[in-house]
């Protein structure tokens, strides 16, 4: 069809952690998923696969992005750009460890290298099995021993010593070879993974352990730029947790305005982090926010100490709310983390309605198909016609079930609009700013809370998917 139904799948250490919905027919697929990975002090490296599912075989890998955790870490505030794919060489896919204990003893003549395979742990499945078959091949020197083959494992335990007899004059510059390979009955044997040890190195100093299999040095030609790009936004965060009492003076310091409200405003630790957060930063800290006073039994007063300060800054009522303020973030986020179930109740059975009808909607003359099977017959005035029909029906439903939905809505949400209307009539009195308090509402319940639920419900966990091209279509054209 000259098109792809892309998915991404994520890797820690070649471990899958994480992977996206599927974008049906598309070549730029928007996914807008984020996640957040516990990782260990010591990764590595962290990849993103792209992919073609396919719903006969075996899905086709269309490039990879790969980062090392040296080069997330050298950006402090993170990676956010456009990356190449890269294409995915099977030799180069290689994933596990092995356990070797390598030591060359100070009696004997001839020297001995001896080498100890005890065993290897998480290799790559090369079998539709999901196993292989793996044996270990050991060079040095010009001479090349292997181990026996373990059939059907992941983990193969050999406990083989393998000995090369050393001629005088060496090591010099020569290397250990340690390759692990997957046997088979029929055609070439799968590369598994490899790792080298100089071998003065050894003979000097007994060497043991667990040590990760390494790709062959890849002989690809580079073909980046040619399988498309992928827009990553990756930020690592070291975080060490202190126990509970640590954290007390901070939490007095933010939490001393609203139990105190005596002070000056300008010099409270609210009012400095609002002057001193970027953009960029201002969601992370009216996350943080939002917990910790969620937590304290607070929340509803920072929002209402937050949106006060920024309506005494606020001249023009049609401005209200309307910029990435600390307060509007907070808010957005408190609702988010109260709300969501509550959204769930409300939104879900239209929204999975819209998603199992696959209705077409569109109103623009321009994107409209008039030449489509059965409605080829049909006029551009009757397609309109018909669309306006299904969305004035879905939001229909969509507002019968909001405004019906007072009972439901979470008792701290209603507690904190209720005090920001209020908030909102003592800054505009006048009867002329009468229905700025309904606005003021509207503007968080609609425009960040139900109507970006609607344009992409699989980000608000309404649905396991995304929507296909002609859903989404629908979705955009609702939320407007």
């Amino acid at each position: 069809s000259g098109s792809s139904d892309p998915y991404c799948v994520v890797k820690v250490d070649n471990e899958v952690v994480a992977r996206t919905a599927t974008v049906w027919k598309s070549l730029n697929p928007f996914w807008g998923e984020e996640y957040t990975l516990r990782l260990p002090r010591g990764f590595r490296s962290l990849a993103v696969y792209v992919l073609d599912e396919d719903t006969i075989g075996q899905d086709d890998v269309i490039g990879k992005v790969s980062l090392s955790h040296q080069q997330i870490s050298a950006e402090p505030r993170g990676v956010d750009s456009w990356l190449s794919l890269a294409p995915v060489d099977p030799d180069e896919e290689v994933q596990g460890e092995i356990h070797l204990d390598l030591r060359v003893p100070e009696q004997g003549h001839p020297r001995v290298l001896r080498c100890h395979l005890i065993e290897a742990r998480d290799l790559a499945p090369r079998d539709l099995s999901g196993t292989s078959d793996p044996f270990a091949r050991v060079s040095c020197c010009g001479h090349t021993l292997e181990t026996a083959v373990i059939k059907k494992t992941r983990f193969p335990h050999w406990d083989e010593v393998l000995e090369f007899e050393l001629a005088e004059g060496e090591p010099g510059e020569a290397v250990l070879s340690v390759e692990v390979w997957d046997w088979d009955i029929v055609g070439k044997n799968d590369f598994l993974g490899r790792v080298e040890f100089p071998l003065d190195t050894i003979c000097t100093d007994p060497t043991k352990g667990w040590f990760q299999l390494l790709p062959f040095p890849s002989t690809t030609e580079d073909r980046r730029g040619q399988l498309g790009a992928l827009r990553l936004a990756v930020r690592l965060v070291e975080d060490r947790v202190l126990p509970p009492h640590y954290y007390q003076p901070l939490i007095q310091l933010l939490t001393e305005p609203i139990l105190c409200p005596g002070q000056s405003p300008a010099g409270t630790a609210l009012a400095v982090l609002e002057e001193v957060t970027s953009g960029e930063s201002r969601q992370d800290v009216a996350t943080k926010l939002v917990k910790i006073f969620l937590g304290q039994g607070l929340a509803v007063p920072l929002l209402d100490y937050l949106t006060t300060h920024e309506l005494a800054r606020t001249t023009d009522p049609n401005t209200l709310f309307r910029a990435n303020s600390l307060a509007s973030k907070s808010v957005e986020q408190f609702m988010k983390v109260v709300g969501l179930p509550y959204l769930h109740e409300v939104l879900k059975p239209v929204v999975n309605r819209i998603f199992e009808e696959k209705k077409y909607v569109e109103l623009d003359p321009g994107k409209m198909e008039l030449s489509r099977g059965r409605r080829g017959s049909l006029s551009e005035a009757q397609v309109r016609e018909s669309s306006l029909e299904l969305l004035k029906g879905y939001l229909g439903d969509i507002v019968d079930a909001i405004v019906g939905s007072v009972e439901k809505c979470p008792l701290l949400m209603r507690v904190a609009f209720k005090q920001l209307r209020r908030r909102v009539e003592e800054r505009f009195p006048s009867a002329q700013h009468e229905e700025v308090r309904y606005f003021s509402i509207s503007g968080f319940l609609f425009l960040r809370f139900f109507a970006p639920a609607v344009l992409t419900p699989k980000l608000f966990s309404l649905r396991e998917q995304h929507a296909n091209p002609r859903t989404g279509r629908t979705l955009l054209l609702l939320a407007k």
